[in-house]
This record gives C-alpha cells, structure tokens and sequence, in this order.
C-alpha cells in the first residue's frame, strides 16, 4: 500500500519500523490462527502457535515487508522520497484483532513524497506491490511442485500458507477503495487493473485461498480503513 504525502525517514528508522510491522503481523499472524489469546491458553494452544510462528515469519516476511520494499524502489527510481512508516494505532488494531483471533493487519505503509508525480507513475508505483506477491506466489508454487510434499508436512503448510499469504495480501490491496494500491491503479489503467484483480480471483478460487464471507470481511475493512485515513488527513 502507498501512501503520499511528505515524510522524511533516515534508514535506521525505517529498518526498525519495518522490522517492527513485520514482528507484529507475524505474532498477530500466529495467534489468530491459534485462536487468539484464548486459544493459545488452552490445552494444546500454545504448540499450535508454535508451530505457525515459523511460518507465518516466512511468510509475512516475504509478503508484507518485499511488497512495501518495492513501492519504495519503485518511488525512487522516480524521483520520490520514499520510505516505510509504522502506524502506532495500526499496530495495535493488529495486534489486538490478533489476539482476539482474528486478523486486521494494518500495520503500517510505504509514504511517499513528490512534487510532480503523474498518474502513471503513480499507478505503476503501486503496481509494484501486487506483483512483487505475483512474484512471491509463482516462486513458491514452483516450490510445492518441485518438493510435492505431503499434504500433512510441515513443508506443505509453509509452502501453501506463503502462497496464500501472498495472494490475499494482494487482493486486499488491489481493492480499488482509497488509499490502497488498487484505486490508483484503477485511475491510471482500467485494462491493467481489471488484468491484474482477474488474475488474483483465478488464484483464489483455484487454490480455494479465501471464502465469500471473508472478502465480503475484507471489503467491510478496507472502508472502515479509507473512513479513518480520510478522517485522518
């Protein structure tokens, strides 16, 4: 996700932020599928969020924090000031929906600053982030080909929740609800984002990643995210 205004980021800060952001979806990230903090707690629980926290690091990681990454390389090769900022209320709503056993992972997002950007690159700088989990995806799906675990190995679970991570991670942000990467997209290149969201559907209903009820949840989300940002601003 991009998000554009002016903000000036030394390195070191930006290491920690997204260090921090992808700490936290990772824990978030494990105790929703351990059934938040009650879940954990029970018998058994906390081997389960054990067992997902390598995962979901591999996961996030490769996800979350190369999809933000490129925005910024992408911003940059034009010119922009760019880096990755922390959101401390978006931490806690991840944190806390987490531990509830649920999951609204809004931890933070690329800012961007610059003072002739066109709808183009605009549109192409928040291009960046959905295929680089394109990227993600096709590489690990060569993975499960290549290895063909057993479907009850924790190989396999770490290869298809990476898979899945990849792909919700771009549908949510191809949504086309402002300020996420899709109404950009959206305003620059109809073809392309109509492509680009064809594709990601193909996907989840081959790989049966996401149910009706939970995208009607992450449209529910992505409003209640653009009410607050523009309340924000």
């Amino acid at each position: 996700m991009v998000m554009a205004f002016r903000y000036n980021i030394t390195g070191m800060e930006e290491l920690k932020n997204i260090a921090l952001a992808d700490l936290v979806l990772v824990v978030s990230f494990s105790l929703s599928f351990s059934g938040g903090i009650a879940g954990a707690a029970a018998s058994g629980g906390i081997d389960t969020f054990l067992y997902y926290l390598p995962i979901a690091a591999l996961a996030v990681t490769l996800s979350f924090v190369l999809h933000e990454l490129m925005h910024k390389f992408v911003a940059q090769h034009y010119g922009a000031i760019a880096g990755f900022q922390t959101s401390t209320n978006g931490l806690v709503i991840t944190l806390i929906t987490g531990m509830l056993g649920f999951l609204i992972g809004i931890p933070g997002a690329t800012v961007i600053y610059a003072s002739h950007f066109t709808k183009k690159e605009n549109g192409i700088v928040s291009l960046a982030g959905p295929l680089t989990n394109f990227v993600v995806f096709a590489v690990f799906f060569a993975l499960l080909f290549l290895f063909n675990p057993a479907p009850t190995s924790y190989l396999y679970a770490a290869l298809m929740f990476t898979i899945s991570i990849s792909i919700l991670l771009a549908f949510f942000n191809m949504l086309p609800i402002w300020p996420l990467d899709g109404s950009k997209i959206l305003a620059w290149n109809k073809p392309v984002y109509f492509a680009v969201i064809g594709v990601i559907f193909v996907l989840i209903m081959l790989f049966n990643i996401i149910s009706l009820w939970s995208i009607v949840l992450m449209l529910a989300i992505a409003l209640l995210f653009s009410t607050v940002y523009r309340f924000a601003l």
